[in-house]
């Protein structure tokens, strides 16, 4: 099992700790009031995950948290999903569009999955851990995403395509108009 012993403080040079009336820490710093959304959504995904370690049972420290609990962390939060994912038995697995309702359970999006770990992984390292020792990134966690984005992709019947990169309008070299042929000469 991987340890974090660098992270059982957390970093909290130019930060302070909320504490709420039920008791729940939170943590928020100066720049809190005017972080762009993705912050505010990062910061409220580490407070979550520090929420879940603490509620674990027994409850479970950073420094002691693997990717298998990562992996316990993002099962859980399934039974919060509101995308329907059609099992292998459903009469509509496959289909983008299902003309009807079915019982298939509703799960956590695989982008939302996706984008949830990015953020947690960031917010990892941003407060003092080594981003070898990132429990966000093990090979688990990226299988698991990959095991998920392929399994709702099948049961829609949609594929997902990587997104291409679009390449800086400077670095592309202009095309040019092609002048017209000049008109015939009258001879």
């Amino acid at each position: 099992m991987d340890s974090f012993p660098e992270m059982d403080s957390f970093n909290l040079e130019n930060a302070s700790l909320n504490v709420s009336n039920n008791g729940a820490t939170s943590l928020a710093t100066p720049s809190s009031s005017t972080s762009s959304r993705y912050e505010n959504q990062k910061r409220r995904d580490w407070n979550t995950f520090g929420q879940y370690l603490k509620n674990h049972r027994p409850p479970l420290s950073l420094s002691m948290c693997s990717g298998a609990h990562v992996l316990e962390f993002l099962r859980y939060l399934d039974q919060f999903g509101k995308t329907k994912v059609h099992t292998f038995n459903c009469p509509f697995y496959g289909l983008p569009n299902p003309p009807a309702p079915c019982p298939c359970p509703l799960r956590q999006a695989w982008g939302s999955l996706d984008a949830l770990i990015g953020r947690l992984r960031a917010a990892f390292e941003e407060n003092g851990g080594k981003p070898e020792a990132n429990p966000f990134g093990t090979r688990a966690v990226r299988l698991y995403l990959r095991e998920v984005r392929d399994l709702q992709s099948k049961a829609r019947g949609i594929s997902y395509e990587k997104k291409k990169r679009k390449r800086p309008l400077a670095n592309q070299t202009p095309t040019l108009p092609v002048p017209p042929p000049p008109p015939p000469s009258a001879s």
